[in-house]
């Protein structure tokens, strides 16, 4: 919450327990973004609803959570440090209380900055874990008289064809040792430039923006000094989160591309932001910049709504109250 003034390590909390809660609630709707935004050639999916329907079917239901676990454990630092960061540089921009539009976007844009050291790591895991499953659904699968092997007929007590192994899975683990021993840590930053042009824009946009739709009703009473209840932050929190992502979707679209280290048949492969984007426009149109921008603003929209809802709740404030009642006792 903006109007009140919460410690540090309140928010520090308060933010991870947002970031927990909302990525539980809409992983799915962000892998089927990541396989949408990636496709070039051949098209697996037609849409959100094809693909989660098709990842549950061939993957199971836990398909959906395909590097979920490499979100949950970076999510945390992530949001803490994005809505933590937001607070502070409001706090040190005001004056007398008030905050002009000027000093809430370069607050914005300081809380986007400052989080990019850990979200472009944990983006580069996350989406090649993700992408998995669509580029396994592009391979061709064997058909019995492929595989049959050729000559006689095995006899009775000879063992059956040993069927091919299906492909690995990769693990995060396994991925961040093999960028370390070939490109050193500057490959769990690949894209870190396209990272930081896409939440520095959305930061400018989403938390002005929160700000005032949360602040309606109240300015015009003079009482701005109150907390807004809590369905106006939820509300704000959505409404806010969902036109800060589809603004930025192209910014995205170009950040997967470049951070998607394996590609599918016949798709293309980018030197660096412009090469990406003078690609995807010349093969695929502008239309293509607008890939998954309804799943992103159904994952931002909720995702946003709870850590305001998570700040008006004042999840932090309990913990640390909980925590000094436990060490006075």
């Amino acid at each position: 919450m903006a109007e009140k003034q919460v410690s540090l390590p309140a928010k520090l909390i308060n933010g991870g327990v947002a970031g927990l809660v909302g990525v539980t609630c809409v992983f799915p709707i962000d892998l089927a973004k990541t396989r949408l935004q990636n496709q070039q050639g051949v098209q697996v999916y037609k849409g959100m609803l094809d693909c989660l329907a098709k990842t549950v079917r061939s993957e199971g239901y836990f398909g959906c959570y395909r590097g979920a676990a490499v979100n949950l454990t970076l999510v945390t630092p992530e949001k803490a440090i994005k809505l933590a960061a937001n607070d502070v540089f409001r706090q040190k921009l005001s004056k007398d209380g008030k905050l002009p539009l000027w000093g809430e976007v370069l607050a914005g844009c300081g809380a986007g900055t400052c989080q990019v050291v850990v979200t472009t790591p944990m983006e580069m895991l996350k989406i090649q874990l993700q992408d998995a499953g669509r580029l396994a659904a592009q391979r061709p699968v064997p058909t019995s008289a492929q595989t049959a092997a050729p000559g006689p007929a095995p006899s009775l007590v000879a063992p059956s064809p040993a069927r091919p192994a299906p492909p690995q899975r990769p693990s995060a683990t396994g991925i961040t040792l093999e960028l370390l021993k070939t490109r050193g840590l500057a490959g769990l930053y690949r894209g870190a430039g396209a990272t930081l042009m896409r939440d520095v824009p959305f930061s400018m946009i989403y938390f002005p923006l929160f700000a005032n739709l949360n602040a309606v009703g109240r300015d015009c009473q003079g009482d701005v000094q109150s907390r807004a209840p809590f369905w106006q932050s939820f509300i704000a929190g959505c409404t806010a989160g969902s036109i800060a992502a589809v603004a930025v979707t192209p910014l995205d679209v170009i950040k997967t591309r470049l951070q998607t280290l394996q590609k599918g048949e016949g798709e293309d492969t980018y030197r660096g932001i412009v090469d990406c984007t003078r690609r995807i426009m010349r093969r695929e149109g502008p239309s293509a910049f607008l890939k998954g921008a309804t799943c992103r603003a159904l994952v931002i929209a909720p995702l946003f709504g709870i850590a305001q809802g998570v700040y008006f709740l004042g999840v932090g404030e309990t913990v640390q109250s909980l925590r000094f009642q436990y060490l006075m006792s």
